[in-house]
C-alpha cells in the first residue's frame, strides 16, 4: 500500500504599533512550501496470546500458570525522497496474568511459583534507518538480528518480548554468491528488561557454492563475554526418494575481554535431516565443550537458546562447567493443510567426565487456522527427566495463537 504524507509550512505576521492592530493590507498569499517526508508507508503487527504451564520439581515453588499476550505494531516508509533511504519504527507490549514469577513482574511471587520469563513491559523493539545503494545495505538503530540457526546471535523470538540490539550494521552482496555482514553493537535489549551496554563486533560471511554446499565463517567478539570464531558447511541435497539437509560446524571460544583469562573451549555440531514425501527424520550430535583451563564451558550469550538443547530450558542459564553433549533424534510429518508435527528426544551428558544430565522429550504441532489470513495455532510440550543431576524433573506445556498482518 502506497501512501503519501505531506507537511506544509506557512507563515503569517500581524503588525502592531502602540497597542493598535495595524490595518490589513490585502496581498496575494504565497504558495505554501511542501516537503514530501514519507511515502510508500506500510504497517504490520502481531497479536500472540499464549498459555504456559511450568512444573519444575527441582524447587519448592508451586506450578506456574501464565496467560500472556504480545501486541506488536510497526510502521515503515521511504524517507525524504532519497533513493534507498527508509525508516522503520516498532513497539511491543507484553501483559500477563495468572500465578507465575517473572523478573520485574511481581517480586512477591519469587519462590512461590515457577518462573515464566515474560514480564509485563512495553518497549520500542525496533527503530532503525536503512540506506540501500547497489548491493549494500546500511542499517543503524535498534534492530533484530538473526544469524544462521541462531545458535550464536538471535532475537529469542519465542519469548513474548524479543531480544533486540542497538547497532550499526552493513550488509554487502556485491560479489556473486557471497553474503557479507559486519555489525557493531553498543547495547543488548534482553527479553527481561535486564539490558546491558557493550562494545561488541559481529563478523559473518557466507559463500554459496551450490544448493548442496554453503560455507559460512564468523567471528563474534562479545565484550565481557567471549570471542567466538568458527566455520560451518550447510546444504540441501535432492535425492530420488527425498531431500537431505545437513549442518557441519566447528567453533572455538576464548575470552580476551573480561580479564579472567581464556575459556579455551570448543564447539561441534553434526546435524542431518531427511524429508521423504513429508515424513521427517533427523539426528544431531552437538557438543558445547568444557574449558581446557578451568575457566568455564563453551557458551552463547546472545543466542536464541530456547531453540537448542531442549525446550524445557534446563540449560538456559549457563552451560554446565563440564560442558554439554546433546545427542538427539527427531521424527515428524509436514504437509499443506495438515501443518507440521514433530517429536524430538534428547540425551544429555557432560563433555568432561561421565555425568548423566538426563533426557527430554519435546513435541510440537503447528498449523494455519483456515478462514483467517495470518492466523496460526500451536500446541507444544517439553518433558525433562532428571537422573539426580539437578534434583528434579521439569515439564512445560504451551497453547498459543499467533495472528500477523501487514499492509506491505
Amino acid at each position: 500500500m502506497k501512501k503519501t504524507l505531506l507537511l506544509s509550512v506557512a507563515a503569517s505576521a500581524m503588525l502592531m504599533a502602540g497597542g493598535d492592530i495595524a490595518p490589513v493590507v490585502e496581498t496575494e498569499a504565497p504558495a505554501p512550501a511542501e516537503f514530501l517526508i514519507f511515502n510508500n508507508i506500510y504497517a504490520k503487527g502481531e497479536i500472540r496470546p499464549r498459555y504456559e504451564g511450568v512444573d519444575d520439581k527441582a524447587n519448592l515453588a508451586d506450578k506456574a500458570d501464565a496467560f500472556t499476550n504480545r501486541l506488536t505494531l510497526g510502521i515503515g516508509a521511504d524517507f525524504m525522497q532519497i533513493d534507498g533511504l527508509s525508516v522503520y519504527l516498532e513497539g511491543t507490549n507484553v501483559m500477563g496474568s495468572g500465578d507465575f514469577y517473572s523478573t520485574g513482574r511481581d517480586d512477591n511471587n519469587l519462590g512461590l511459583y515457577d518462573t515464566v520469563v515474560d514480564p509485563d513491559q512495553t518497549r520500542i523493539t525496533q527503530a532503525y534507518l536503512d540506506y540501500k545503494f547497489g548491493d549494500t545495505l546500511i542499517r543503524a538503530g535498534r534492530q533484530g538480528v538473526n544469524l544462521d540457526n541462531q545458535r550464536f546471535v538471535g532475537t529469542v523470538n519465542w519469548r513474548q518480548m524479543p531480544q533486540t540490539y542497538d547497532a550499526a550494521a552493513i550488509i554487502n552482496n556485491s560479489v556473486e554468491n557471497l553474503d557479507l555482514l559486519a555489525a557493531y553493537i553498543w547495547r543488548v535489549n534482553t527479553v527481561k528488561e535486564l539490558d546491558f551496554d557493550t562494545n561488541s563486533v559481529i563478523l559473518h560471511a557466507a559463500y554459496h557454492f551450490m544448493p548442496e554446499l554453503t560455507v559460512t565463517a564468523y567471528d563474534y567478539i562479545i565484550e565481557d563475554f567471549a570471542d567466538t570464531y568458527g566455520i560451518a558447511a550447510t546444504g540441501n541435497i535432492g535425492m530420488d526418494f527425498g531431500k537431505l539437509n545437513y549442518r557441519l560446524e566447528y567453533a572455538h571460544q576464548d575470552d580476551p575481554t573480561n580479564g579472567t583469562g581464556s575459556a579455551d573451549a570448543d564447539y561441534y555440531n553434526i546435524q542431518a535431516g531427511l524429508n521423504i514425501s513429508g515424513f521427517l527424520v533427523g539426528a544431531q550430535y552437538e557438543v558445547l565443550g568444557a574449558g581446557n583451563n578451568g575457566n568455564g564451558a563453551f557458551y552463547t550469550p546472545l543466542a536464541t537458546l530456547h531453540a537448542h538443547n531442549g525446550w524445557a530450558d534446563v540449560f538456559l542459564a549457563a552451560t554446565p562447567v563440564d560442558g554439554l553433549v546433546d545427542l538427539n533424534g527427531m521424527i515428524g510429518y509436514k504437509a499443506d493443510g495438515f501443518g507440521v508435527l514433530k517429536a524430538i528426544y534428547h540425551d544429555f551428558s557432560s563433555d568432561r567426565g561421565s555425568t548423566d544430565y538426563g533426557t527430554e522429550w519435546d513435541v510440537v504441532y503447528q498449523n494455519k487456522i483456515p478462514g483467517v489470513k495470518g492466523l496460526s495455532g500451536l500446541i507444544k510440550g517439553a518433558w525433562f527427566s532428571d537422573d539426580n543431576w539437578r534434583g528434579g524433573d521439569k515439564s512445560v506445556i504451551w497453547a498459543m495463537l499467533d495472528y500477523k498482518f501487514s499492509t506491505k
